[in-house]
């Protein structure tokens, strides 16, 4: 027996070694040589790409590392990004941090604020121009287009506003999942459907830029005030280093940066600024328990 363990001793003190080896790099790339941001793709990929270079460049400028955008095929894509480590922070919409921080140590450490409304935006259901509809309650029966499924402002929020006026989805009303802002507020304009919930800022910029026809559509209500997206860390990143990009990003005063946001600046985001939001998922859980994944 003693020669057994005479012999495997040597190999435990080796495999030891390693593992602790194995553990000390781990804990060295925690601080990384490059900054991968996770985006949603809200719009298409080269369109989110393109709105969020300014903030790109900056960062890079500020942090002293090569900066990197990542956007994913879907909501949920960028969030599982970020729970296994692909991505090192994200900017997440309330529904999909929630998802995703039931399941991950995620920690949010910036917003944007408003001039006028604070760190808070809005969603709006649209129809046709010529539409009939007069109050959200006349949907029901039709068909309505929404984003991607894990999207705040083009899926959750108008659910939850339908569901206020006692229209429950596949109940009272057929959803269209068409998966991006700009691909629901085309559908509408082109009468595809009834009508469509998307971004209210998101709206705005299509009409300004020209991508849907003023002619074509029309707002038909306005939800609450939604909290705003947050910038959000993966769990693992040494401390010091999120600091810094904390730092930089409560710190952004490039108009450029800011200018895809519409924000004055980041101001800090802690896990309790989307209570709000816990409270329209519950209540579309209520209605069917299937709306929501499990964790």
């Amino acid at each position: 027996m003693y020669t057994t363990v005479n012999r495997i001793f040597p190999c435990l003190v080796l495999l030891l070694g390693v593992l602790l080896a194995s553990f000390s790099a781990i804990g060295a790339q925690e601080h990384p040589e490059r900054l991968k941001i996770g985006l949603l793709p809200g719009e298409s990929a080269p369109t989110v790409m393109r709105l969020n270079e300014p903030l790109r460049a900056y960062l890079e400028k500020r942090l002293g590392i090569p900066v990197e955008l990542m956007v994913g095929a879907n909501y949920a894509a960028t969030g599982e990004a970020l729970r296994f480590g692909r991505i090192d922070i994200a900017y997440l919409g309330p529904v999909t941090y929630i998802l995703q921080s039931r399941r991950a140590r995620l920690e949010p450490f910036a917003r944007p604020t408003h001039a006028d409304v604070g760190p808070t935006f809005q969603a709006v259901i649209i129809v046709p121009k010529d539409s009939p509809a007069k109050t959200l309650t006349d949907l029901k029966g039709k068909e309505v287009a929404m984003g991607d499924p894990a999207s705040t402002s083009g899926t959750w929020v108008p659910r939850y506003q339908l569901l206020e006026a006692g229209l429950a989805a596949e109940r009272d009303y057929t959803l269209r999942v068409l998966g991006a802002h700009d691909a629901v507020a085309l559908a509408v304009a082109h009468h595809k459907v009834a009508a469509g919930g998307l971004s209210l800022p998101i709206y705005r910029r299509l009409l300004n830029e020209g991508k849907i026809d003023p002619d074509a559509v029309r707002i038909l209500a306005e939800s609450p005030p939604i909290p705003e997206y947050m910038w959000t860390f993966r769990a693992g990143l040494d401390p010091a280093f999120r600091e810094e990009v904390r730092k930089a990003f409560v710190g952004v005063n490039d108009p450029e940066a800011l200018k895809v946001f519409r924000a004055v600046a980041f101001i800090p985001a802690v896990d309790s600024d989307v209570d709000r939001v816990r409270s329209w998922i519950e209540a579309i859980r209520k209605q069917n328990p299937n709306a929501v994944p499990a964790p």
